[in-house]
């Protein structure tokens, strides 16, 4: 077995045992990097010096016993949209990529207090805005199960580091399904944890009522034991909340018997690939035959999620852009007649042409006139759907699903068709709208050697229930995905 293919928590066994060092780690990292990188572009930066820096002083403490956690040493790659204190954060935008942050998120400093070594700064798409990696200013990510394939996103670059082994996991973060879904196309396990559970404090903000940092990785002991070393109370970000029950590691118990697992019917209707519906109903097969009962039934609303969705992101999105105006940091245009047109050429010059799309549709739904008729309605189908999901989860403890309609597409084939794109999000945006635990997890490859992810969905606060099911599955279906 090759260094690279142990999963994060093996590699720190390995090291806490002195037989791999974190030199040794790093290292064999950067090595992978250097031959794949030219075919995957999944970072943006590589803080190779740093890296190998942070290496030796994590290991004296290692050695000295200063570091014990299921973490130590590890190296890991944090999507470029969170802030790192002297390490170049773009968002894969032209408007920030000379942005160089003073201070540092709050679940990247978590990391680093369990001994992490980053590596640099993952791909994604431009401000966490599409549903491909295709949008970056650096270029798109391919997937590394099939390079002719688009990796996902926006957390694309994050979950394509973990598949094609160029780190060990990534941080990534999901506004509308940007962990999940990559997860899915790439063959990873994925998760976005309950709103509130990890500090958004220094993650550049989409939509600040929707985003949330969570982990990408190998296996589902791995997504437990990262998202246990990143979820903690913070007083910087006010949307924070304390809880006690954060031991998501003690949910990793091989058992489903005589819990309640409730398939959407509306998840299995029209626009659903053939291929990936008989996956996921074989999954829940393998879920029923651990003992788990397992019924479909009707959720509601999943049409009007996506209309919803996109009003209200875009809305928090076009307020959150108004900061990137050239005076204070990131890029200025270089000619300009009059401070007006500075912030207009800056922001034309700067943005590219998804972000622009989804600030003017934000602006347009809270423009005067318009208001009332898309954001307030928008408002008002998003506690709808909360509601759907509550009365839902009176029945069951876990909801199961695909994590998209179909398996990646091919570069270029979303980009001409912006509609289709968001289309495609589907089956992870609802989460978000109710604030809900969820997490993808593979269960199959379709007729082209593709992925196709397993969504399980919990009620808020409840990870554990999804970690649990997510974890007995995984040891009843095996090894299935190995890197194309």
């Amino acid at each position: 077995m090759s260094l690279l293919d142990y999963t994060a928590t093996q590699l720190a066994e390995k090291i806490k045992n002195h037989e791999v060092s974190v030199l040794d780690a790093v290292n064999a990292v950067l090595e992978q990097i250097d031959s794949k990188e030219d075919t995957y572009n999944c970072y943006v930066t590589v803080d190779r010096e740093g890296a190998l820096k942070k290496a030796e002083e994590v290991q004296k403490k290692i050695d000295s016993g200063e570091l014990t956690g299921p973490l130590a040493g590890v190296p890991v790659a944090i999507k470029d949209n969170m802030c790192t204190e002297g390490l170049l954060t773009t968002c894969s935008s032209k408007i920030l990529g000379n942005f160089v942050p003073t201070y540092t998120s709050e679940a990247v400093i978590n990391l680093e207090k369990a001994g992490a070594v980053i590596i640099g700064k993952t791909n994604m798409d431009e401000f966490a805005m599409g549903s491909t990696t295709e949008t970056s200013a650096y270029g798109p990510t391919k997937n590394p199960r099939n390079p002719e394939h688009v990796p996902g996103g926006s957390s694309g670059g994050s979950a394509a580091a973990v598949a094609a082994n160029e780190c060990f996991y990534a941080l990534g973060s999901d506004t509308g399904g940007s962990i999940r879904q990559p997860a899915g196309y790439c063959g990873v396990v994925g998760m976005k944890p309950t709103y509130s559970t990890v500090s958004r404090y220094g993650l550049i903000a989409y939509g600040s009522s929707l985003d949330q940092i969570g982990p990408l990785c190998k296996d589902v002991k791995d997504c437990a034991t990262i998202l246990e070393t990143i979820a903690s109370y913070d007083p910087k970000d006010s949307t924070s909340v304390k809880r006690d029950d954060t031991d998501f590691t003690s949910a990793l118990v091989d058992d489903v018997k005589g819990m309640k697992i409730g398939i959407p019917r509306d998840y299995l209707g029209e626009g659903l690939d053939s291929e990936v519906k008989d996956a996921i109903l074989k999954a829940a097969d393998v879920l029923k035959s651990k003992g788990a009962i397992v019924e479909e039934f009707d959720l509601g609303l999943v049409e009007y999620a996506i209309p919803a969705y996109y009003t209200i992101a875009a809305a928090e999105a076009s307020s959150n852009l108004e900061r990137f105006d050239g005076i204070k940091y990131g890029y200025r245009t270089e000619e300009y007649t009059d401070l007006h047109n500075m912030y207009k050429k800056t922001r034309s010059e700067g943005f590219g042409p998804e972000v622009k799309r989804r600030i003017m549709l934000g602006s347009f739904v809270l423009s005067s006139g318009y208001y009332d008729a898309y954001y307030l309605k928008a408002l008002r189908v998003k506690a709808l759907i909360k509601k759907a999901f509550d009365d839902a989860f009176a029945k069951y403890d876990v909801i199961l699903g695909p994590v998209a309609p179909t398996t990646a597409p091919k570069l270029g084939e979303s980009l001409s068709d912006p509609i289709k794109m968001y289309l495609g999000d589907i089956y992870t945006i609802s989460i978000n709208l109710a604030g809900l635990p969820g997490i993808c997890l593979p269960c199959g490859v379709d007729s082209k050697g593709l992925p196709i992810g397993l969504q399980l969905i919990g009620d808020c606060f409840k990870e554990k229930n999804i970690i649990q099911t997510a974890y007995a599955y995984e040891q009843a279906r095996g090894d299935i995905i190995k890197e194309g």
